[in-house]
């Protein structure tokens, strides 16, 4: 062992354990070409998130459902045990 730990090696700030410093940024020289493509990426990107939050709401709903109706399920079969007379 070199005494860096594993968290170390990859972090990708300029304090982190890596020799040589922080994070490698590259610049293009592209100018106008560059700023449509980032806004392009951009809005993709963002609908991809829009995507991701509507599938994550459903799933979330479906959830909230299916356990409630398990949570009765238990309930009612508990209540049926335990009131037998």
């Amino acid at each position: 062992m070199n005494g860096a730990s594993w968290a170390d090696q990859w972090d990708n700030s300029a304090k982190g354990g890596r020799i040589g410093g922080g994070a490698v940024v590259k610049s293009s020289g592209g100018g106008a070409a560059s700023n449509s493509n980032t806004a392009k990426y951009k809005e993709k990107f963002g609908q991809g998130l829009d995507k991701t939050k509507s599938v994550a709401s459903s799933g979330f709903k479906k959830l909230k459902s299916g356990s409630a109706m398990g949570f009765r399920w238990v309930k009612d079969k508990y209540h049926k045990t335990t009131n037998k007379h």
